[in-house]
């Protein structure tokens, strides 16, 4: 029961239902909409408004986290997701559940803050590297498993099935944390940085430890949703239907495979600015090839090295528990803005440069990832 790679799998349980706060409404788009009988734009806001949350209260998250402790913040957070799914069962007006997202996402937020602290911390070295490459995989995990259930669920039992499911699987989590998460040590003390928010905030980003992973995860965010939502236009609408669904399950089986074997011999820190060069390198594929389900498939091959090893580089950079919590917030953060604003800026370029543009995109946002990661990295490994 104390094993890490028990207790892992405990958190990952719980990483899956933090993710099931966006995909039980991306998945069930369909049905939302005929539920609420409201427009695409306003129901879409009530699945965005998660990433919203993030972007705002990303680092605060971390601050938050160190205060209560990364163990009661994980619980209190599944125990808040719980009741706000049995919440949106009883079918709100939309007013109500628009305000009910935005608790979610302080719940969502709390647990991809607090759970990959956990992991770092309660798993040894040689396991940490895999322990952090497997959290990496849950949202593509979650929002796989949900396609697969929600629609039989759907046909069951509709919106309020899916969401009594989403609370089940939340309160199990939040009960598993509690019984097999051991209690901190009563002496462990956690501080946080004074001062304004927006003065905290320049001082984390300041610092190379926290800023490395949190701006290679959005130089990597950007990407990996705005491509898989574009394929239509990318490919001239020659896209197959199961290029969507492959692509992100290639991406995570080379970082579980692959991804964990390079990670046992290279600094997590190296393997990202590979990554990144990689990445890269299948962009020109793409541009030179064009976009097919191969240069797709290529490049999200190429991304699982940035995605297997982003979460790993925070605890090599950053030893005090103090700021994991804080690089994890950031982290958190800057996902959510690329995760956010990546989609809307790859179809303006698009629509703006046809041929040029998509290429252009992805190659600034993966030579800035690979850039940033180099220069930042080196001075966040000159300060340990």
């Amino acid at each position: 029961m104390t094993h890490p790679l028990f207790i892992t799998g405990v958190i990952y349980l719980a990483g899956l239902g933090a993710a099931g706060q966006f995909s039980k409404l991306a998945v069930s788009f369909v049905t939302l909409a005929q539920t609420y009988d409201g427009s695409d734009a306003t129901l879409g806001l009530a699945v965005s408004l998660i990433s919203l949350v993030g972007v705002l209260l990303g680092l605060v998250a971390g601050m938050v986290v160190n205060r209560i402790g990364t163990r009661r913040a994980l619980v209190w957070s599944l125990a808040l997701g719980a009741a706000i799914s049995i919440w949106q069962a009883s079918l709100p007006s939309l007013p109500f559940l628009m305000a009910s997202r935005v608790l979610e996402g302080v719940s969502h937020l709390l647990i991809v803050v607090a759970a990959p602290t956990l992991i770092a911390e309660m798993t040894p070295d040689r396991l940490r590297p895999a322990a952090l490459t497997l959290w990496s995989t849950f949202f593509g995990v979650a929002f796989a498993m949900t396609a697969l259930i929600a629609p039989g669920v759907l046909g069951l039992g509709g919106l309020p099935a899916l969401m009594i499911g989403h609370a089940i699987w939340m309160a199990v989590a939040c009960l598993l944390c509690l019984m097999v998460l051991p209690r901190p040590d009563a002496r462990q003390s956690f501080t946080t940085p004074e001062g304004s928010v927006l003065q905290r905030h320049i001082r984390a980003y300041a610092t190379p430890g926290i800023a490395t992973p949190a701006l290679a995860w959005l130089c990597y965010t950007l990407t990996f949703v705005s491509i898989l939502t574009a394929l239509p236009l990318l490919t001239n609408g020659t896209a197959p239907p199961w290029l969507a669904p492959l692509a992100p399950l290639v991406s995570i089986a080379v970082a579980l495979t692959a991804g964990i074997v390079l990670l046992n011999r290279v600094r997590a820190l190296h393997v990202v600015t590979g990554g990144f060069a990689a990445c890269l390198g299948a962009a020109v594929v793409a541009f030179i090839a064009g976009f097919s389900a191969a240069s797709i498939v290529l490049l999200f091959a190429a991304m699982a090295f940035v995605q297997g090893s982003g979460f790993a580089v925070v605890p090599q950079l950053n030893p005090d528990p103090n700021a994991r919590a804080l690089a994890n917030g950031a982290l958190a953060q800057m996902g959510n803005l690329g995760n956010l604003t990546g989609t809307p800026l790859l179809i303006a370029i698009y629509q703006g440069a046809p041929l040029i543009g998509p290429f252009a995109f992805l190659a600034v946002a993966y030579s800035a990832g690979m850039i940033l990661t180099w220069i930042i990295g080196r001075k966040a490994v000159a300060r340990l």
